[in-house]
Parts: structure tokens; sequence; C-alpha cells
């Protein structure tokens, strides 16, 4: 019998629309409200099915532990307000294929035994949480084992004074394919935080004013961290334990204090870093351990330290950054260095450029002796600027004697680059 494949596509295509058309005419919307068909949010999931919208109307709700095991979409009109009461987990995601947006979740409660939050994921996959408000809560929006999940525009806030009081604003565990993408977190006690996360991307999220650090991962591989603000943390953001890293574009400003730093990479990779921003820090970058990264064109500008590398780093290029204003450009705590520096721009050079092709003609050493002084004795801060310590540094950038000779520039720029 022969088969017309004409009629046969067109009795697949009518057979998809009417699944299509069926599965739709199947999903309802249910109202949560005072005077809505449902009082509660329990009792609204209680009656809903799989791709069914609840829409939560202005109110504020007190219904503790909300657990969603149902592919639905809460939606909050007028921003309702869901209220832990300091006691209960607000939000328990432990379906598939949930949408939450347009909520403010506020005070959930505390405990270091079971980490509660706001919102939490447990082993679930295409989760939306969009345009929501988060304020008081011990952890904000906890992830564990959760895939192509997307945290989008979310205001985060916390008031806690210490560490130990508080949880982290988004905290990320062993989950892979995320997309952190505009958040604002504040008061937490680290902004963003990703252990175990792979093959993510953390985007234009806005981190300030958090206890600890503003991003902090750890053994969390090939990710992304594009155009972030990272400002006045407790101690920067911390990159720890990772390899094949992406940083772009990211701004890290007024992060003081003994061990603050713009950012902390300990035993870090393969990674890349370009066009980044170092304003106003203790120090822009310092590195631990980390090997075979290039940082290019990226901005150290005002700083305590631009860059501190440490004698067990190996293999790292930097190249085309700008270095100005800061009162130590590098610096190292050992005798040999195993990282290349080339076509940087120091404000602190004093060379010249015959034949005008924008490159020094005379290497520049960014290494100061007493740079390396205070690297081993802290307390010797207490000389900078004195008359002593310039001669001292203009007698070793006359002679280097006592700094490692492979600490040099051998193409210093003459002009700052376009970052």
């Amino acid at each position: 019998m022969r088969i017309n494949i004409n009629l046969a596509r067109k009795l697949v295509f009518i057979y998809c629309l009417v699944c299509f058309v069926h599965q739709h005419s199947l999903s309802t919307i249910l109202y949560v409200g005072e005077k809505e068909q449902f009082s509660g949010i329990k009792k609204a999931l209680a009656a809903s099915n799989n791709g069914d919208t609840i829409i939560i109307t202005k109110g504020i709700y007190k219904e503790g532990n909300i657990v969603i095991d149902k592919s639905v979409c809460l939606l909050g009109r007028d921003m309702p307000v869901l209220d832990g009461e300091l006691k209960y987990e607000i939000l328990s995601i432990k379906k598939d294929s949930v949408t939450i947006k347009g909520l403010r979740l506020q005070n959930s409660g505390r405990s270091a035994m079971n980490d509660p939050g706001a919102i939490k994921i447990y082993n679930a996959s295409y989760i939306l949480i969009e345009n929501n408000y988060l304020h008081n809560n011990f952890f904000g929006i906890f992830l564990q084992y959760a895939t192509h999940c997307i945290i989008k525009n979310n205001t985060l806030k916390a008031s806690q004074k210490e560490e130990y009081q508080s949880g982290n604003g988004i905290h990320c565990w062993k989950s892979d394919s995320l997309q952190v993408i505009g958040n604002r977190i504040y008061g937490h006690r680290d902004g963003i935080y990703f252990e175990f996360v792979t093959h993510s991307v953390i985007w234009r999220n806005i981190a300030h004013f958090n206890l600890r650090y503003g991003l902090h991962f750890m053994f969390s591989h090939q990710n992304a961290y594009i155009t972030n603000y990272f400002k006045s943390n407790g101690a920067g953001v911390a990159v720890m334990f990772t390899k094949k890293v992406i940083m772009i574009n990211n701004t890290f400003e007024e992060n003081w204090g003994d061990a603050a730093y713009g950012v902390l990479f300990k035993e870090l990779s393969d990674c890349y870093l370009s066009g980044n921003r170092f304003y106003r820090n203790t120090t822009g970058i310092f590195f631990d351990g980390s090997n075979r990264i290039t940082a290019e064109r990226n901005l150290f500008k005002s700083n305590g330290w631009g860059m501190r590398i440490q004698a067990n780093c190996m293999d790292n290029k930097i190249s085309r950054n700008n270095f100005m204003g800061n009162i130590f450009d590098v610096t190292t705590n050992g005798t040999l260095t195993l990282n290349e520096f080339s076509e940087n721009y120091w404000d602190k050079y004093e060379g010249y450029d015959l034949d005008k092709d924008k490159i020094g003609d005379v290497p520049f050493h960014p290494l100061s002796l007493f740079s390396v002084i205070v690297e081993r004795n802290p307390p010797a801060m207490l000389l900078f600027r004195s008359f002593m310590v310039s001669l001292m540094d203009k007698s070793e950038k006359i002679v280097p004697s006592l700094t490692p000779e492979t600490f040099v520039d051998n193409k210093p720029c003459m002009v700052p680059h376009d970052i």
C-alpha cells in the first residue's frame, strides 16, 4: 500500500496542533486574595495542575513554608508580601519548570543547620525567579542540584551585622548552566556564592556592602563573570580552587581592609581577565598559587597595591594594562618570578621614546625595593614617604640589585591603553 507523503505530513501537523491546543486549554489561572476564589496560596496550589498560573493579589500572606511541587507560575500583582515570620523557609521549589515573579519575600527563618531561605530550589531544572524583592532573609535565593535556572532582576537586602547571623544573597551549590543576571544584593554574608557550579554566567549584577565577599566561588569551573559591579564589600571578591574562568568588564571598587582585595585569586588556573576596573582597593588583584592566567587591558587605579603576585605563581601573562595612581603598582614576596609583563602603561615610568613608536626604549622595573620590604615586614609601611625610602627606591631603579631581574616590562607603553 502506497502512502501519500504530503497527506501524512498534514495529518501529523493537525495531530500536533490538536495536542497543543488541548494541553493549553487545560491550563487555568487561579487567583489568590482576600476577595478572590482562594484565600491562601497553599489552597490555590492544592487545586492547581501542572502548567497553571497562580496570580497572587496585593496583601500579606503568612502561611509558613510553601512547598511548590507542581510546574506552576506564581505571579504577584502589586507586589504581595510573603512573610516567613522569622520561623519558616518561605518558598521551597521541588518541581521543574516553575516561575516566581513579582513577589516580596521577607523574614525567612534563621538556622545554621538547614540553611532556610526566602526561595530554595531542591534538585529542579528550568526555574525562573524574576523581579522579586527579598528583604531581611537568612539566605535569599538558594539553589542546590539545580540546572538551567535563571535568577534575574531581583533585589535582595539583609540587615544583619555579623557574618554568622546572615546567609548569602544568591547561593548556588552543585549546579550547572545557571544564569544570574541583573540582581542587586546588599547586606548579606556573601552577595553571590558559587560552589561546585559549572557552565554558568553571572552578568550585570551589583553587590554592595555585603559583610564578607561581593562574589565568592570555589571549585566552580568554566564560568563567565561579565559586567558586574562590586563595591564596599567586607573583603571584596574571592575566586578559589577554580579553572577556566572568564572575567570581563567588571568593576571592583572601594574594598578596604587589612585582608580586603578587589579580587583574591587562590589556586586559580587557565583564566582570562580583560576590561576589568580596579578602583581604590587595598589590593587590586592578589595572586596566590595561581598559574597560566592572562590579564590584559585592565585598569588599576588609586589602589594601595595594584597587583600582588606571590612567589608560588607562574606562567601568568600581564599585558597591555594601565597602572595609574597606585601606591605600589606590583609586589611579590619572592626573589624569582616566572611571570611575563609586557606593553603595560605605568604612570611611574620615567623612560623615553626616541623612535616615537609609543613603546619606551628603556625597560621598566615596576617592583620597588620598599614594596618588597613591606611585603615581608608590613610594619615598615610606617616609613612610607620618608626621605630614606625615596632615596632607596631611586637607587634601586638606577642599579637594580635586590629586586628580581626578571620582574621587568621590556616594552612599557608611553600612553595609556584604551580600556
